[in-house]
């Protein structure tokens, strides 16, 4: 069973079958007071994918995350969660799914090992070799008592419970806040092995790095809604290329031939000439064969990153 709203109230609607979804959300509103944490929210999960969900603190992303996990009802919007409803499901869907937040409170007196036990038994059980890898893996003693944890530990133990679990879909919150680089890398290694698996991922997290190297898709979103989503091949197409032509002379005496380079620039170095410029993606061949006419040594082409996408919505806030 899933909801839908109608006015300000949620209305039961059952479902036919099962699809490749995993997470459907639309038009989801939260408020908190005066504060419209929520506002229209639109979210889809395949079955199977890393899909990062991006923005700075105060976008909604945890909010969002608390209406899936069911620990907040939603004003209004439709949510459905591996077929079922996150508020009316809980503790069915809970055992499978598997949650990593971004601030991980532990037992003080239960050792690491026995809580990873714990949390790994309240969900679909545990596979004892992958847990024992991902031991390794990151490093952890699991015989250390939770009150002896680092922050980066209690983060260790809370994500090898959460791989090492027989659930279908992760819910990652900022999942390596605490870890140094090193533990960064590991947890990026071990995602693109899950995802090698075939489980799926939702990775909330402001490290544009982390979710270029690992996710399939990605939804930017901001102000309690999502304002891009795609995968990066999509999203990148809709963002400008940067290109360099270095050429062996001066530079041309007019730059009215480039019409599809925009906002092209010209330096002189040591009696050669860089132009740079960007370039709309569906106009790259045109560019191409506009900057083959000229002097050329070498061109350049760098496809907008994940950053570049990301500061397209927010690099103009204040």
């Amino acid at each position: 069973m899933v909801w839908r709203a109608r006015g300000r109230g949620l209305v039961a609607r059952s479902v036919s079958a099962v699809n490749d979804d995993v997470i459907r959300v639309h038009g989801l509103e939260k408020s908190f007071g005066r504060v419209r944490a929520l506002d229209g929210l639109d979210l889809t999960v395949a079955r199977g994918e890393v899909h990062a969900f991006l923005g700075p603190n105060g976008a909604g992303k945890s909010t969002t995350i608390r209406v899936l996990l069911g620990l907040l009802r939603p004003d209004a919007g439709h949510v459905e969660l591996l077929g079922g409803d996150p508020w009316r499901d809980v503790v069915a869907l809970h055992r499978r799914l598997a949650y990593v937040p971004g601030d991980v409170s532990l037992w003080p007196g239960m050792t690491g090992g026995q809580a990873i036990d714990l949390l790994g038994n309240l969900r679909g059980g545990l596979d004892e070799r992958r847990r024992a890898h991902l031991l390794e893996r990151f490093e952890l003693d699991p015989t250390k008592r939770g009150r002896t944890y680092s922050k980066g530990n209690r983060q260790k133990v809370a994500i090898v419970a959460a791989l090492a679990s027989d659930v279908e879909l992760l819910v990652l919150d900022e999942p390596t806040s605490g870890l140094d680089p090193l533990m960064e890398a590991v947890f990026q290694g071990e995602i693109a092995a899950e995802r090698e698996r075939g489980r799926t991922v939702l990775l909330s997290s402001h490290i544009l790095s982390e979710a270029e190297a690992l996710a399939d898709r990605v939804s930017i979103i901001r102000e309690g809604r999502v304002v891009e989503s795609g995968t990066l091949a999509t999203l990148r197409r809709r963002t400008r290329t940067t290109v360099r032509a270095d050429l062996a002379g001066p530079p041309p005496a007019t730059l009215e031939g480039l019409r599809a380079v925009r906002d092209a620039e010209v330096e002189t170095r040591d009696g050669r000439s860089v132009l740079t410029g960007h370039v709309d993606g569906a106009d790259l061949a045109a560019a191409a064969a506009e900057l083959s006419r000229l002097d050329l040594i070498s061109l350049t082409v760098a496809p907008p990153s994940l950053e570049d996408l990301f500061l397209r919505h927010y690099g103009s806030s204040s």
